[in-house]
């Protein structure tokens, strides 16, 4: 058993020394506010009146969308060019003239 240091010699119990430990790990565990220097008071003061800048992007939003459209469409073609030209056998620049669309659309509406 310990002593404690302010009882002039009398011992504790288990749970008396728990207890004296815990609130000593309390209180070191405690964070102290840190005190504000002028200077930082003043910062602080000037960071909540001045508005937020927005954040610079290397590509801007509308130039992203332009970008998202034009790898569609790339990626529409290519993927029309091996669909006629790999899969279906045929000349995959074929794939890109209107006469073909136009017999397709033939097909698929049954005029032809």
């Amino acid at each position: 058993m310990a002593t404690d240091p302010k009882s002039k010699g009398k011992q504790l119990n288990k749970e008396q020394e728990k207890e004296k430990k815990r609130k000593a790990l309390d209180e070191a565990t405690k964070q102290k506010p840190a005190k504000k220097t002028s200077s930082e008071k003043g910062r602080t003061q000037e960071k909540e009146k001045a508005p937020k800048k927005g954040r610079r992007r290397v590509l801007p939003i509308w130039l992203r969308i332009i970008f998202v459209l034009l790898f569609s469409v790339a990626a529409l073609l290519i993927g029309l060019m091996v669909g006629y030209g790999v899969i279906g056998d045929g000349n995959p620049t074929n794939a890109l003239k209107m006469d073909t669309w136009q017999h397709i659309w033939n097909i698929v509406m049954k005029t032809e």
